[in-house]
């Protein structure tokens, strides 16, 4: 089964190895001189490293066909593999919007971790699906029964569960076909010249910090990813926008908004969390401050989702309200557009 990277932090630890190449060395493609150095490394395993650009000779990318010369400075970065972790049931509390046999539709609140991994044991959605619900399927991906997609930590919204195999495989090919319908709701910095556009960009782990992603606008890099958005309300220094996904890639909205030099509002991973537009009045500030306070998180919320029942063929849609501190902090800025005044002190 494959899985759509949707806006979600795989919280992946890599391994880091670095060679300096012996002054003797004679020419060797860089895929066996590493096999002969990483401990169970594969040849298809360093192949994907070199694709992802995880290898650099002399802090540079190379090629998969490159032969190392002596001197030479190798960095590698592999990614752990997945591992199997005790899933314990735990009672946490799901707002389910739907189920039968088939299928679970809920509204994933914000600060829930969607499954297991790095540094998060215990506490996910994962942890309280098992609890609420016997027998869920369980996927390729070790810790994952019943998930077809993911949400980031931080993001709100809508999710849909498989119950059993079938409904697994229907759901996991109409993410893979791109037939399922998804619309985000996201406050992000600054004013849009038109009222729709799209981004289209390949997106993948920044070179620079992992912990990201980026843009590679060439396609060299990455994974192509499609973002179309409309502008919802404008507030001056803020814009609400829907955000419609083609592709379904790891924080696609929030590298793509960046990418086009509107970062979501306080998101910390992407240049958010700080004043990017306004004034430099101290009620502006402190009043900036108040809704970082409100939202301590990136203002995404996966506000529909549409898809074909699994074993019916109905088509199902389903739409929730933005969330509560969402809410609030827009209603903030319905105050200040129409008190400006009030804030140029």
């Amino acid at each position: 089964m494959r899985f759509e990277e949707e806006e979600e932090q795989d919280n992946e630890l890599f391994e880091h190895y670095k060679f300096i190449v012996d002054k003797g060395q004679e020419l060797l493609r860089i895929d066996k001189f590493l096999m002969d150095r990483i401990p169970n490394a594969t040849r298809s395993k360093l192949q994907g490293a070199l694709v992802d650009k995880n290898v650099l000779v002399n802090k540079k990318v190379i090629k998969a066909n490159y032969r190392v010369k002596p001197f030479d400075e190798i960095t590698v970065e592999l990614p752990y593999p997945p591992q199997e972790i005790e899933l314990i049931p735990e009672n946490i509390p799901l707002d389910i919007l739907f189920e039968d046999d088939d299928v679970i539709v809920l509204n994933k609140q914000a600060g829930l971790v969607v499954h297991p991994g790095y540094g998060n044991h215990t506490g996910t959605l994962v942890n309280g699906l098992i609890y609420h619900f016997e027998n869920l399927p369980q996927t390729a991906v070790p810790n994952r029964p019943g998930l077809v997609h993911r949400l980031d930590k931080n993001t709100t919204g809508i999710m849909v569960i498989a119950k059993n195999d079938q409904a697994l495989t229907h759901l996991g090919k109409q993410f893979f076909d791109r037939t399922i319908e998804r619309r985000y709701n996201a406050l992000v910095w600054g004013d849009f010249e038109e009222e729709k556009g799209k981004v289209e960009g390949n997106v993948g782990r920044s070179l620079q910090n992992r912990k990201v992603m980026t843009v590679f606008p060439d396609g060299e890099y990455g994974k192509n990813a499609v973002t179309h958005f409309t502008v919802l309300k404008r507030y001056g220094y803020v814009t609400l926008v829907e955000c419609k996904l083609e592709t379904g890639r790891t924080h696609q909205i929030r590298v793509h908004m960046k990418h086009i030099k509107h970062p979501l509002f306080n998101d910390e991973d992407y240049g958010g969390d700080r004043i990017l537009k306004g004034t430099t009045f101290s009620k502006y500030k402190q009043f900036i401050a108040n809704c970082f306070e409100i939202l301590p998180r990136q203002a995404l919320h996966a506000k529909s989702l549409g898809f074909e029942h699994p074993k019916t063929g109905e088509w199902l849609h389903f739409e929730v309200d933005l969330p509560q501190d969402m809410q609030q902090v827009l209603g903030k800025w319905e105050v200040y557009v129409n008190n400006r005044d009030v804030f140029s002190e």
